[in-house]
């Protein structure tokens, strides 16, 4: 027989249970708001869909539950009415898809190596990250908690990159690779812009204090910001048509039509030197 457990065990679950009853979310709705981003996506695109819509009067079905499925998602976690939030997003929808069919044809103009379309969606996590950050943005600007974080960590979970709901991007936006990307808060990109893998567009001080301030960098429109540069600040600007170079560390504005580069040495030994080794 195993050996009791003690008193203060058991008032440890007592404790536990009270503080689980406590909390007003629980992990089903990490799971709903993964599905439901899995599902909205599968309707906008065929590409991420297990199965054909066979007209537009199934596709309208299709988003009506989901409008349904938002709304009590939603429920235990805002005042207002949610059938009118959950209206609200979806009347967004137009306006999103047609912002990803710019992202997507951005990447694809941009990296030599994407053959067509279809390929970027189906297959680039840069593609998949900002489609899932774009819906989360619309939840995040209907003041709606917890589901817009949600929904960009669970695209930080499959694609690598970091982009916080709260962040303002513009049309045709193009990462390439993307691996650890991390984009903040209050960051805007403006329209064009493209960003390679590393890259972090974060905040000087992380003080809680300032949390609802303008912490994050902006980067204007058709700026390119090359693989692990680092830009930070809240009045940080990247001038339009501008080129970070990778590896950059960045904490002051810089004009438009800028060209940014990391100095950098190398030291050749004499080939005695390399032999004796």
């Amino acid at each position: 027989m195993p050996t009791p457990r003690s008193a203060t065990f058991h008032a440890f679950v007592d404790a536990l249970f009270a503080r689980r009853a406590s909390l007003a979310v629980g992990r089903p709705l990490k799971q709903r708001a993964q599905a439901f981003a899995d599902d909205l996506l599968a309707v906008l695109f065929p590409h991420f869909c297990p199965a054909e819509y066979g007209s537009a009067q199934a596709l309208d079905a299709a988003l009506a539950q989901l409008e349904r499925d938002l709304a009590e998602m939603i429920a235990p976690l805002v005042t207002a009415p949610t059938p009118d939030i959950a209206r609200a997003f979806f009347e967004s929808l137009p306006s999103i898809h047609e912002a990803l069919l710019l992202d997507a044809e951005a990447i694809n103009a941009g990296d030599p190596a994407a053959e067509s379309l279809d390929e970027v969606i189906l297959a680039y996590p840069g593609f998949t990250a900002i489609a899932i950050h774009r819906l989360a943005h619309a939840l995040f600007g209907l003041r709606v908690p917890i589901v817009p974080r949600l929904l960009s960590e669970y695209a930080h979970q499959v694609t690598g990159i970091d982009i916080h709901p709260g962040a303002t991007i513009g049309p045709s936006f193009a990462i390439d690779h993307g691996t650890g990307i991390v984009i903040g808060e209050s960051t805007v990109i403006g329209r064009g812009v493209k960003i390679y893998q590393g890259v972090t567009l974060g905040a000087l001080s992380v003080k809680k204090s300032l949390a609802r301030s303008k912490r994050h960098p902006t980067i204007e429109d058709r700026a390119v910001i090359y693989a692990q540069a680092v830009i930070l600040g809240g009045e940080t600007v990247v001038g339009h048509d501008s080129v970070i170079g990778g590896n950059v560390w960045l904490t002051h504005s810089v004009p438009p039509f800028s060209y940014v580069q990391q100095e950098s040495t190398a030291t050749v030994r004499p080939r005695d030197a390399r032999a004796a080794e």
